[in-house]
């Protein structure tokens, strides 16, 4: 039943999460990495998920206005990367594309509980999707979620409590906190697939006793099979770990019947994702004032927020970790799924949060590769030294594939677009945090580089000496062509025999020469310094056969 006008009803209300996932390489017959999404692929009915063929790439009568407008807000390069190149008809559909989605269509609904006491909430599900890039080992879940008529207080608790990975803790009754008291995927004809077991705090604390890694929730990790937690004991080729938080980056999209009449603390509960407050007349702000001073000004865009245009009273807040997007529901602009502010937040505001997270949980998977490789590695074992070396010119090669293909500051010249992505890229310190993973491998490839020029230097080292004590053997022997032993005319089994200990003796003492070839170095550099006097060079040339410790 529907509730009643009062400026805290939530008409219209949308979550989309965004978790990225790090994905554990996988190698081929040939020693070469599978690609994931060919994986999932050639899995067929064993798997739920499907390649979907786009909106560009189907037919043409699939491609709608709402398409069109997305497409054109973003600069040519982030159009590459979203949908790549044009392709002549009979091609490979996504054949040029960097980015691969997979769906599953067999959940249609979640049925949530928030915190005991609550009445559970049937939300629709619109989309379950797997996003993979090409050259880089990553997987983004993406769930969107729907709803209408709901309190302020529902929406905030769903976009507070929806979207954690596993719960945080439990209350002295041992029920999950911080997240969905419940959670479960129904099917098309209402059965349960799968259902939440955060209440079962034994199972949580025995898998971070174990492995040292945090166990994923069992509806969630039922939505992402056949991909399984790499430390979860599960048979599967397609394994990921958690790569950030355990609360997942989201999305929220709310119509209210009178935005303007919220309070200011509830704005910020919105906006900072921490959940209704205690009752509907508590207006206490959820931190203190201080930190709050500049709540506006660092996490709002508010170009729209005024009575007037297209969709008034319309506010974007922005924190990085959140995107959310509220408004009048009596405007039918921004409630229009074809040409108004909700198809933007579904397609632009979307992507950009995408390209965002994208970018920094890449980067956060550079970094792991490179910590992962340093605490393998044992430089008394060849092979481990081997395998280090070569993870760390993989990283740099990925690296400069991942700067020219997928790193950019700018993503689109439209004016609201562009603020949005600054203000996301903002508060996720991409910046920063590119810089420190390109310094990072750029250190462990110099080293590489310095280690590589060390051995060369070694090598020409060691055969400048071999050379300089075969020459005094060549000269003396080959001084004006004299022959020392005159067997020109000797028989062809004399000559054999003579050439056989010749090329043994030869054979050994170049051997001999390359072992002592360091301490033969030290001794011709004694040899050449005019400083030196004659016992010290006398002594140097001891020392080549002296013991180590001399």
């Amino acid at each position: 039943m529907p509730i009643e006008s009062h400026p805290a009803c939530v008409r219209q209300f949308r979550q989309i999460l965004l978790w990225p996932l790090r994905l554990m390489p996988v190698r081929g017959s040939e020693g070469q990495q599978a690609k994931p999404w060919q994986l999932l692929a050639d899995m067929g009915e064993a798997s739920p998920w499907r390649e979907v063929v786009d909106e560009y790439t189907g037919g043409s009568g699939r491609f709608k206005e709402r398409h069109y407008n997305e497409f054109v807000s973003f600069l040519p390069f982030v159009q590459r990367f979203l949908y790549g190149e044009g392709r002549p008809k009979g091609t490979e559909a996504t054949a040029g594309s960097p980015m691969r989605v997979f769906r599953r269509s067999d959940v249609s609904a979640m049925r949530a509980v928030p915190h005991p006491g609550a009445p559970p909430m049937t939300l629709d599900i619109a989309h379950v999707d797997l996003y993979f890039f090409l050259d880089v080992d990553l997987v983004l879940l993406y769930v969107e979620v729907s709803a209408s008529d709901l309190t302020l207080a529902q929406a905030q608790d769903l976009l507070y409590r929806f979207g954690r990975g596993y719960p945080a803790s439990w209350d002295a009754s041992g029920n999950a906190q911080h997240c969905l008291l419940d959670a479960e995927w129904l099917g098309h004809e209402g059965q349960v697939l799968a259902r939440s077991d955060a209440g079962q705090r034994d199972i949580f604390m025995d898998h971070v006793s174990s492995h040292r890694a945090p166990r994923v929730a069992a509806h969630w990790a039922w939505l992402l099979q056949p991909l399984v937690g790499d430390h979860s004991g599960q048979a599967g080729n397609l394994r990921y770990r958690q790569i950030e938080y355990y609360r997942m980056p989201q999305l929220a999209f709310l119509a209210l019947d009178n935005p303007q009449a919220l309070s200011r603390a509830d704005l910020i509960r919105l906006g900072l994702v921490t959940g209704p407050a205690a009752s509907s007349h508590d207006t206490r702000l959820p931190y203190a004032q201080e930190h709050l001073a500049d709540f506006e000004k660092r996490y709002c865009y508010d170009r729209f927020w005024t009575d007037s245009g297209a969709a008034p009273n319309t506010r974007y807040v922005c924190t990085g970790h959140t995107l959310l997007v509220l408004g009048d529901a009596q405007s039918p602009f921004f409630v229009c799924p074809e040409r108004g502010v909700l198809a933007q937040f579904r397609h632009q505001h979307f992507l950009l949060f995408l390209i965002a997270h994208f970018q920094k949980a890449a980067l956060l998977m550079f970094s792991d590769r490179l910590a992962e490789a340093l605490k393998n590695l044992d430089i008394t074992d060849t092979a481990s030294v081997r395998r280090f070396k070569r993870t760390i010119r993989d990283s740099f090669a990925g690296f400069l594939r991942f700067t020219h293909r997928y790193w950019f500051h700018e993503v689109s010249e439209q004016a609201q677009v562009r603020a949005l992505f600054r203000m996301c890229a903002g508060h996720l310190e991409l910046d920063p945090l590119y810089k420190e993973v390109k310094e990072r491998i750029a250190e462990m490839n110099q080293y590489l580089d310095a280690d590589s020029l060390r051995r060369q230097a070694n090598t020409v080292v060691r055969l400048t000496v071999v050379t300089i004590f075969g020459l005094i053997g060549t000269v003396t022997t080959g001084f004006l062509g004299m022959n020392l032993l005159a067997e020109a005319e000797a028989p062809l089994s004399r000559k054999l025999s003579i050439f056989a200990v010749v090329f043994v003796l030869t054979m050994a003492l170049t051997i001999y020469t390359m072992v002592k070839s360091k301490r033969l170095s030290d001794f011709l550099d004694v040899l050449s310094d005019e400083r030196a006097s004659p016992w010290q060079k006398v002594k140097a040339l001891a020392l080549v056969w002296g013991r180590a410790g001399d």
